[in-house]
């Protein structure tokens, strides 16, 4: 993959375009290898109608990051030689309203560096550009902001900066892999929000927990709000930060 990355800058124009007018169009919903971030999950299982523990048994597979030690998230391709998505038809992406992060992104690449002393974030954007894809050869052009914006990615890129932040702490705070009882306060919190909010309906929250009172009340209802109350408990009862 390393030979097709082409540094890009925000405001470089690219040609590129999908449809299925496309010869290829579907051909990068093969052969599948992709993670799953949390805010994924949360749209993907409202948008499927299930609740995120039979999204969870039903679509992904769970796993140890080799660096981070932490509980990830992988979605399960279909078990066929071609290793599909479970969501691609012949039409196209069945969720593609809720499609993931890594999916709108395509075909960028994003990593992101974050200054300790500040905070503050800076991006790199790389195209990725795989021989076998025909959207290359379309006339359409626009640049890095233009399809970030086109594509509604800026909520996904918004709250996955802050599990990067999460992991960034955990690598500071406790380096190594987690026990077994936090790996599975992890993988709940975050990916597992349904169970976390009966947790949280439940009072089985610690007194140190500090939370806005809004936004816990907002998280009864709203699942974003549910996952931003989750990471600020992964930070401060699991991290300890």
């Amino acid at each position: 993959m390393r030979d097709h990355l082409i540094p890009i800058m925000p405001e470089e124009k690219f040609r590129f375009a999908c449809s299925p007018a496309v010869a290829c169009f579907n051909e990068c919903c093969r052969d599948l290898s992709q993670f799953l971030y949390p805010y994924d999950i949360l749209r993907l299982k409202k948008r499927l109608g299930l609740s995120s523990g039979e999204f969870l048994e039903r679509y992904t597979a769970r796993h140890i990051g080799p660096e981070s030690g932490l509980p990830i998230v992988a979605l399960k391709a279909a078990e066929t030689e071609q290793r599909t998505c479970p969501f691609v038809t012949e039409n196209g992406c069945r969720v593609y309203a809720d499609r993931p992060s890594s999916c709108r992104t395509y075909p960028l690449v994003r990593a992101i560096s974050r200054c300790r002393q500040t905070g503050r974030i800076t991006e790199r954007f790389m195209l990725l550009k795989e021989p076998h894809c025909q959207g290359f050869n379309q006339p359409e052009q626009q640049t890095v902001r233009q399809w970030t914006k086109d594509q509604d990615i800026e909520i996904y890129n918004h709250i996955n900066d802050r599990l990067m932040e999460i992991i960034s702490l955990k690598s500071r705070l406790r380096p190594g892999p987690l026990g077994v009882n936090s790996q599975q306060q992890f993988y709940t919190a975050l990916y597992d929000l349904d169970r976390f909010r009966n947790q949280i309906l439940n009072h089985h929250l610690p007194d140190k927990f500090d939370v806005p009172p809004k936004k816990l009340a907002a998280s009864e209802t709203d699942d974003t709000a549910l996952l931003e109350v989750a990471m600020a408990w992964v930070k401060q009862v699991l991290f300890k930060s």
